[in-house]
């Protein structure tokens, strides 16, 4: 069965480059529409309300850099402005989120073995895969340094 509409989840990194290579060729093997995305984690969720202080100037200086590194990024590797998607949440739960409003049929991501706590806690690939509405490829990647 080919697909029609790919989803590709970076997280702007290293290995991004290598999950998308990874997404056009499965993207150029079914001639389907291939998308990009970035999720922006938001400081509330990640600082779980430890700190009281008002981060609504923080995040939006750290969503106008996410917005030129994708743009950066997505046209370095001839992604059109129309396929390319960056949102505010937790990204295990806005990477299906995207896929399904897209009606994706794959969502390629990138994942690296893990160790310590995070076999334990879990992973965004993980979270991905048990919620996603479709197929998901996790790209083996290497370890950031």
């Amino acid at each position: 069965m080919p697909y029609n509409t790919l989803l590709v989840a970076v997280d702007l990194g290293t290995t991004s480059p290598e999950v998308l290579a990874k997404a056009h060729q499965l993207a150029n093997a079914s001639a389907a529409r291939l998308h990009v995305m970035h999720a922006v984690e938001p400081l509330s969720i990640t600082y779980g309300g430890d700190i009281p202080m008002d981060f609504s100037s923080i995040q939006d200086e750290i969503y106008q850099q996410a917005t030129e590194q994708l743009n950066h990024f997505c046209a370095a590797h001839n992604i059109p402005d129309e396929q390319r998607h960056l949102v505010i949440g937790r990204p295990e739960s806005e990477i299906p989120a995207k896929a399904a409003e897209l009606n994706a049929d794959v969502i390629v991501i990138g994942s690296h073995a893990r160790f310590g706590l995070a076999v334990l806690l879990g992973s965004t690939t993980d979270g991905v895969v048990h919620s996603a509405p479709c197929d998901v490829l996790a790209v083996k990647v290497a370890r950031p340094s």
